[in-house]
């Protein structure tokens, strides 16, 4: 496969592509979540791995802080870099130096977040149903003006008008709706969809708004009116990330079967599509400045990126060949276990890890928090709890979001003793030190 692929980038070389424009930016210890581009040019991304990493070519810079994963990243000018996650934080990352200050907070993960035009004012979609407004001007003291409320589940996304004074958002409720910004009331229900909208883009001069929904619903409609202008949904879904080149008129589309189609806007017709990954979504999406090359992330612990022109001549190159996603019947159960509810996070082997926490090696007998290296939550840097077969068996039966309240562990029970025996029998086995 591996010949395959070089054979047919080598090809793609011979026919005018330089093979410097197929990028990879490895470095991650997670899925890539999100991605932007600066104007000038220089790419960020967000992981699961709680970090953000900013690329000088294909060396990164980490900038870690959040305290759990990253789902959102956003240049905010030049030089300063936003990012968003399940920690619920805004953080900003002023003047490329690496150090980050929290924004402010909302009371769910923030799903994405966007500058106006005019770079005065930042918004965020929350899970917590609301939309946060925050003004350039923040102080340290009052990072917000308002917090926009309404929809009736998860905000997922939101777009600034051309002219700054309105907002879109797109909802889990299944609904996009417009708000004033001098008054923050909401002031039309655009898209009443059925399915929950995951996306929105919206057009040059307010053109037109594309958005795109969990059923796969991919549609274009008029900003003010709500009418359909066109209508690109195909049997693949969700839709999970767009991005807009403006000067070039693509636009990208990212969904959980891994294909990113291409639509031309100025015609309204598909123009290209692309199987970027063997399995797996396509959770992230932008393009370069110049909008020669696109940029896309997924399961993988890497972000591609292709030249736009020649998308066809490439085999997929997001493999999605995570852990947990193997056959279950070439497992034994504590493996499956441990796959499916600890593989994404955690490593095995000893030594550093870009993975959202810290290795298992060596974990029965060790106190919880101790792990060199590893910047831990308050709740269990110096923890009392030792790890063995009763305490791993209780944060499984408990959850930890009950068994270590405010912990950075996602909250997942194991519900069946016999599991979690299991899962502990494997864990003794694979930690184990020589």
């Amino acid at each position: 496969m591996r010949r395959a692929f070089f054979a047919i980038l080598l090809a793609a070389t011979a026919a005018g592509v330089s093979a410097k424009e197929f990028t990879t930016l490895k470095g991650h210890g997670g899925p890539v979540m999100d991605i932007a581009v600066s104007p000038t040019g220089q790419v960020a991304t967000a992981s699961f791995d709680n970090s953000v990493g900013l690329w000088a070519g294909r060396d990164p810079q980490w900038l870690e802080g959040h305290d759990a994963a990253v789902k959102t990243v956003a240049f905010w000018g030049e030089h300063t870099l936003l990012s968003g996650g399940d920690d619920f934080s805004l953080r900003v990352w002023p003047g490329g130096d690496g150090t980050g200050q929290v924004l402010g907070q909302h009371k769910g993960p923030v799903a994405e977040i966007t500058v106006s035009p005019d770079g005065q004012l930042v918004a965020t979609a929350s899970w917590d149903g609301s939309i946060g407004i925050w003004s350039a001007t923040w102080d340290g003291t009052n990072g917000t003006s308002q917090f926009l409320t309404g929809h009736d589940q998860a905000v997922n996304t939101v777009a600034f008008s051309t002219d700054g004074s309105r907002l879109y958002s797109g909802s889990a409720d299944g609904t996009i709706r417009l708000w004033d910004l001098q008054s923050g009331q909401e002031t039309a229900r655009l898209v009443n969809h059925g399915f929950g909208i995951n996306q929105i883009t919206l057009g040059p001069d307010d053109a037109w708004l594309a958005y795109g929904a969990v059923d796969g619903g991919t549609r274009v409609v008029d900003p003010l009116s709500g009418d359909r202008i066109a209508d690109f949904t195909l049997d693949r879904r969700p839709v999970l990330a767009m991005a807009h080149h403006a000067d070039t008129g693509r636009l990208a589309v990212g969904d959980g079967h891994g294909y990113i189609m291409m639509v031309d806007t100025e015609r309204w017709k598909i123009a290209r599509d692309f199987r970027a990954t063997r399995r797996g979504p396509v959770w992230a999406l932008a393009f370069s400045i110049d909008g020669a090359t696109i940029y896309a992330g997924g399961l993988d612990d890497v972000a591609y990126a292709w030249p736009v022109a020649t998308l066809d001549a490439f085999e997929p190159a997001i493999d999605g060949q995570r852990s947990f996603l193997r056959d279950a019947d070439t497992m034994p159960n504590g493996e499956r276990q441990f796959m499916r509810k600890c593989s994404i996070c955690h490593a095995l082997e000893a030594g550093p890890s870009r993975k959202a926490g810290p290795t298992l090696h060596g974990l029965f007998g060790r106190r919880a928090g101790t792990v060199t290296g590893y910047a831990y939550s308050p709740t269990l840097d110096g923890s009392a709890i030792v790890w063995s077969d009763e305490t791993i068996d209780a944060l499984f039966d408990e959850g930890p979001d009950h068994y270590i309240p405010g912990s950075k562990m996602p909250m997942q029970v194991i519900t069946k003793s016999a599991d979690r025996a299991d899962l502990i029998a494997f864990l003794k086995r694979a930690t184990a030190k020589e």
